[in-house]
Protein backbone atom coordinates (compact mmCIF):
# COMPACT_ATOMS: atom_id res chain seq x y z
CA UNK A 1 0.00 0.00 0.00
CA UNK A 2 1.18 3.38 -0.83
CA UNK A 3 1.82 5.70 2.57
CA UNK A 4 -1.39 7.24 4.34
CA UNK A 5 0.08 10.73 2.18
CA UNK A 6 0.14 9.98 -1.16
CA UNK A 7 -2.97 9.88 -2.84
CA UNK A 8 -4.80 6.06 -3.57
CA UNK A 9 -4.36 4.10 -6.44
CA UNK A 10 -7.84 3.28 -8.14
CA UNK A 11 -7.30 -0.31 -6.06
CA UNK A 12 -7.17 0.99 -3.31
CA UNK A 13 -9.91 3.25 -3.55
CA UNK A 14 -11.59 -0.15 -4.31
CA UNK A 15 -10.50 -1.68 -1.46
CA UNK A 16 -11.90 1.17 0.67
CA UNK A 17 -15.48 1.41 -0.85
CA UNK A 18 -15.41 -2.09 -0.37
CA UNK A 19 -14.14 -2.47 2.66
CA UNK A 20 -16.68 0.31 4.00
CA UNK A 21 -19.77 -1.50 2.57
CA UNK A 22 -18.64 -4.94 3.89
CA UNK A 23 -18.72 -3.58 6.75
CA UNK A 24 -21.99 -1.78 7.11
CA UNK A 25 -23.80 -4.32 5.22
CA UNK A 26 -22.12 -7.78 5.45
CA UNK A 27 -20.24 -9.42 2.83
CA UNK A 28 -23.30 -10.84 0.43
CA UNK A 29 -25.35 -7.57 1.20
CA UNK A 30 -23.03 -5.84 -1.08
CA UNK A 31 -23.06 -5.88 -4.85
CA UNK A 32 -20.00 -5.60 -7.04
CA UNK A 33 -22.20 -3.03 -9.02
CA UNK A 34 -22.74 -0.72 -5.73
CA UNK A 35 -18.76 -1.25 -4.99
CA UNK A 36 -18.49 0.41 -8.60
CA UNK A 37 -20.57 2.82 -8.29
CA UNK A 38 -19.30 4.03 -4.78
CA UNK A 39 -15.54 5.06 -6.78
CA UNK A 40 -17.04 5.85 -10.46
CA UNK A 41 -16.73 2.44 -12.41
CA UNK A 42 -19.02 0.26 -14.11
CA UNK A 43 -19.05 -3.04 -11.83
CA UNK A 44 -17.79 -4.70 -14.58
CA UNK A 45 -14.82 -2.44 -14.62
CA UNK A 46 -13.63 -3.59 -11.15
CA UNK A 47 -12.62 -6.99 -12.70
CA UNK A 48 -10.16 -5.29 -14.12
CA UNK A 49 -8.72 -5.00 -10.38
CA UNK A 50 -10.17 -7.99 -8.95
CA UNK A 51 -11.42 -11.44 -9.73
CA UNK A 52 -14.43 -10.17 -7.95
CA UNK A 53 -15.85 -9.68 -3.79
CA UNK A 54 -13.33 -12.80 -2.63
CA UNK A 55 -10.80 -11.57 -3.88
CA UNK A 56 -10.99 -8.20 -2.45
CA UNK A 57 -12.19 -9.55 0.78
CA UNK A 58 -8.73 -11.75 0.39
CA UNK A 59 -6.64 -9.08 -0.16
CA UNK A 60 -8.10 -6.43 2.29
CA UNK A 61 -7.52 -9.33 5.46
CA UNK A 62 -4.86 -10.39 4.67
CA UNK A 63 -3.38 -6.86 3.78
CA UNK A 64 -3.97 -5.45 7.04
CA UNK A 65 -2.22 -8.43 8.50
CA UNK A 66 0.72 -8.51 6.57
CA UNK A 67 0.91 -4.22 7.42
CA UNK A 68 0.65 -4.57 11.52
CA UNK A 69 3.02 -7.12 11.16
CA UNK A 70 5.60 -5.43 8.99
CA UNK A 71 4.71 -1.93 10.81
CA UNK A 72 5.19 -3.80 14.75
CA UNK A 73 9.12 -5.30 12.79
CA UNK A 74 9.70 -1.91 11.46
CA UNK A 75 8.68 -0.30 15.38
CA UNK A 76 10.93 -2.52 17.14
CA UNK A 77 13.88 -2.06 14.36
CA UNK A 78 13.50 1.81 14.60
CA UNK A 79 13.58 1.80 18.55
CA UNK A 80 16.68 -0.47 18.66
CA UNK A 81 18.41 1.74 15.94
CA UNK A 82 17.34 5.10 18.22
CA UNK A 83 18.37 2.42 21.52
CA UNK A 84 15.31 3.05 23.19
CA UNK A 85 14.15 1.46 26.40
CA UNK A 86 11.99 -1.93 26.25
CA UNK A 87 9.13 0.49 27.56
CA UNK A 88 9.72 2.92 24.86
CA UNK A 89 9.47 0.44 22.39
CA UNK A 90 6.10 -1.12 23.70
CA UNK A 91 4.37 2.49 23.97
CA UNK A 92 5.45 2.76 19.98
CA UNK A 93 4.08 -0.58 19.74
CA UNK A 94 0.70 1.02 21.58
CA UNK A 95 0.43 4.08 19.41
CA UNK A 96 0.98 2.24 15.97
CA UNK A 97 -1.93 0.10 17.30
CA UNK A 98 -4.03 2.86 18.22
CA UNK A 99 -4.01 4.61 14.69
CA UNK A 100 -5.05 1.49 13.47
CA UNK A 101 -7.71 0.88 16.05
CA UNK A 102 -8.99 4.48 15.25
CA UNK A 103 -7.99 4.94 11.43
CA UNK A 104 -9.25 1.10 10.26
CA UNK A 105 -12.90 0.53 11.81
CA UNK A 106 -13.92 -0.89 8.98
CA UNK A 107 -11.23 -3.62 8.39
CA UNK A 108 -11.56 -4.63 12.94
CA UNK A 109 -16.00 -4.92 11.46
CA UNK A 110 -14.61 -7.03 8.56
CA UNK A 111 -12.05 -8.98 10.40
CA UNK A 112 -14.66 -9.80 13.02
CA UNK A 113 -17.57 -10.70 10.89
CA UNK A 114 -16.27 -12.07 7.96
CA UNK A 115 -12.80 -13.96 8.02
CA UNK A 116 -14.52 -17.46 7.96
CA UNK A 117 -15.73 -16.31 4.14
CA UNK A 118 -11.96 -16.75 3.31
CA UNK A 119 -10.35 -19.60 1.46
CA UNK A 120 -8.23 -21.97 3.95
CA UNK A 121 -4.74 -20.78 2.54
CA UNK A 122 -5.59 -17.07 3.09
CA UNK A 123 -7.37 -17.46 6.31
CA UNK A 124 -4.28 -19.69 7.67
CA UNK A 125 -2.11 -16.98 6.80
CA UNK A 126 -4.11 -14.27 8.44
CA UNK A 127 -3.80 -16.08 11.38
CA UNK A 128 0.11 -16.96 10.96
CA UNK A 129 0.92 -13.15 10.74
CA UNK A 130 -1.37 -12.10 13.59
CA UNK A 131 0.95 -14.88 15.32
CA UNK A 132 3.77 -13.27 14.33
CA UNK A 133 2.34 -10.25 15.54
CA UNK A 134 1.33 -10.75 18.76
CA UNK A 135 4.63 -12.48 19.70
CA UNK A 136 6.51 -9.31 18.52
CA UNK A 137 4.53 -7.69 21.40
CA UNK A 138 5.32 -10.48 23.87
CA UNK A 139 8.71 -10.05 23.26
CA UNK A 140 8.83 -6.82 24.40
CA UNK A 141 5.99 -6.97 27.59
CA UNK A 142 8.88 -9.88 28.95
CA UNK A 143 11.88 -7.09 28.23
CA UNK A 144 9.84 -4.50 29.87
CA UNK A 145 8.43 -7.19 32.63
CA UNK A 146 11.16 -10.18 32.75
CA UNK A 147 9.41 -11.43 35.62
CA UNK A 148 6.00 -12.04 33.95
CA UNK A 149 5.67 -15.62 32.35
CA UNK A 150 5.06 -15.95 28.96
CA UNK A 151 1.26 -17.27 29.22
CA UNK A 152 0.60 -14.12 30.77
CA UNK A 153 2.52 -11.99 28.98
CA UNK A 154 0.57 -13.34 25.78
CA UNK A 155 -2.17 -13.01 27.69
CA UNK A 156 -1.93 -9.63 28.06
CA UNK A 157 -1.05 -9.13 25.00
CA UNK A 158 -4.39 -10.30 23.79
CA UNK A 159 -6.35 -8.51 26.42
CA UNK A 160 -4.93 -4.92 25.26
CA UNK A 161 -5.70 -6.38 21.42
CA UNK A 162 -9.22 -6.78 22.71
CA UNK A 163 -9.46 -3.44 24.19
CA UNK A 164 -7.99 -1.60 21.43
CA UNK A 165 -10.17 -3.11 18.78
CA UNK A 166 -13.02 -2.59 20.46
CA UNK A 167 -13.74 1.26 19.20
CA UNK A 168 -15.81 -0.13 15.80
CA UNK A 169 -18.03 -2.03 18.33
CA UNK A 170 -19.40 1.53 20.23
CA UNK A 171 -22.98 2.37 18.47
CA UNK A 172 -22.16 5.38 16.52
CA UNK A 173 -18.85 7.43 16.24
CA UNK A 174 -19.84 9.85 17.73
CA UNK A 175 -19.80 7.94 20.70
CA UNK A 176 -16.19 8.59 20.77
CA UNK A 177 -14.59 11.84 21.99
CA UNK A 178 -12.12 13.58 19.78
CA UNK A 179 -9.18 11.71 18.22
CA UNK A 180 -6.41 12.99 20.60
CA UNK A 181 -8.53 12.31 23.85
CA UNK A 182 -9.56 9.20 22.47
CA UNK A 183 -5.54 8.20 21.85
CA UNK A 184 -4.91 9.05 24.77
CA UNK A 185 -7.67 7.51 26.82
CA UNK A 186 -6.80 4.01 25.03
CA UNK A 187 -3.26 4.40 25.80
CA UNK A 188 -3.66 4.88 29.97
CA UNK A 189 -6.33 1.87 29.73
CA UNK A 190 -2.97 -0.41 27.63
CA UNK A 191 -0.47 0.45 29.69
CA UNK A 192 -3.23 0.18 32.51
CA UNK A 193 -3.58 -3.64 31.52
CA UNK A 194 0.18 -4.35 31.18
CA UNK A 195 0.65 -2.79 34.55
CA UNK A 196 -1.64 -5.29 36.01
CA UNK A 197 -0.86 -8.14 34.61
CA UNK A 198 3.12 -7.24 36.19
CA UNK A 199 1.66 -6.47 39.29
CA UNK A 200 2.61 -9.12 42.07
CA UNK A 201 4.47 -11.03 38.96
CA UNK A 202 7.72 -8.75 38.86
CA UNK A 203 7.22 -6.83 41.71
CA UNK A 204 6.33 -4.06 39.91
CA UNK A 205 3.92 -1.85 41.43
CA UNK A 206 0.70 -1.64 38.97
CA UNK A 207 -0.23 2.11 39.79
CA UNK A 208 3.48 3.17 39.60
CA UNK A 209 4.15 0.93 36.33
CA UNK A 210 0.68 2.74 34.83
CA UNK A 211 2.07 6.18 34.75
CA UNK A 212 4.94 5.35 32.55
CA UNK A 213 7.63 3.53 33.75
CA UNK A 214 6.95 0.24 32.99
CA UNK A 215 4.40 0.73 30.61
Amino acid sequence: MSSRTDAPTRREQILGEAARLFAERGFHGVGVDEIGAAVGISGPGLYRHFAGKDAMLAELLVGISERLYRGGRRCLTESAEAGLAPAATLDALVERHIDFALDDRALITLHDRELDRLRDSDRKLVRQLQRQYVELWVGVVREVHPGLPEKEARASVHAVFGLLNSTPHLSRPSALPDRVTTAALLHRLARGAFAAAADGVDGTDGAEGADGAAL
